[in-house]
């Protein structure tokens, strides 16, 4: 079974322009055509934390439905983490993933059903000091290896971290792969590959990359990254 997966750092929907544009957001996510994305960033930091993309909104204008994982009722991630899925995926379960932080941060998995087969997804947003990075990886491992289903696993999201060597992603060495990407920051120059697929060993890695349109360098400050994913039968 094939799939496409994409992640992305929406920046609240706030632009190279500094203008706040949902609908330009969802114009991106149109154009990727992924399968299953993880979202960051998508509420705001501060006060009632609202979103900066409205559910309805997403099932209007796209093919997508957004996996609430927050209990706010005007927020819709978990530290603004937020995964969506075609229409015709269907969600098994969802939580949040408590991660130890200097500076709000998180991350959400979701168990889905694609056309039959389960396929585990997390979405997560790293911090900025490198030190909590690696305690956040950890915890993240920690958790996937807890839950009673091992299943084929993808984890997305902004890591925060440019260097592969770092020891930042030591726990994802064993029985994980990292696809290569290319560099998704930032938008007007991309240069640092912050934004990271990493995929359990029992998925196949076809196909890989940025995607860099004249949309998508103008709606964040993050380009989203995607990949071609081959399940095990």
């Amino acid at each position: 079974m094939h799939l496409k997966v994409a992640s992305y750092n929406i920046r609240k929907a706030v632009g190279l322009d500094w203008r706040r544009k949902p609908e330009r957001v969802l114009r991106v996510l149109v154009e990727i055509d992924a399968d299953i994305i993880a979202l960051q960033e998508v509420d705001r930091r501060f006060g009632s934390r609202i979103t900066a993309l409205d559910p309805a909104l997403i099932e209007a204008e796209t093919g997508y439905r957004a996996i609430r994982f927050s209990e706010r009722p005007q927020s819709l991630g978990h530290h603004g983490n937020v995964i969506l899925a075609r229409k015709s995926i269907h969600v098994l379960s969802a939580r949040p993933i408590l991660l130890p932080h200097l500076e709000p941060r998180g991350a959400a998995v979701a168990d889905l059903d694609c056309g039959g087969r389960t396929v585990r997804v997390v979405g997560m947003h790293l911090g900025l000091t490198r030190k909590w990075r690696q305690l956040q990886t950890q915890t993240i491992v920690s958790e996937l290896t807890a839950l009673e289903a091992n299943l084929p696993t993808v984890l997305m999201g902004d890591l925060n971290e440019p260097d592969l060597k770092s020891g930042v992603l030591r726990a994802f060495e064993q029985r994980h792969t990292v696809a290569a990407c290319g560099p998704s920051f930032h938008a007007s120059m991309p240069v640092f590959s912050l934004d990271r697929i990493i995929v359990t060993e029992d998925i196949a890695i076809a196909e890989a990359g940025v995607h860099r349109t004249p949309l998508s360098r103008d709606a964040s400050d993050h380009l989203p990254i995607w990949a071609r994913l081959t399940l095990p039968n």
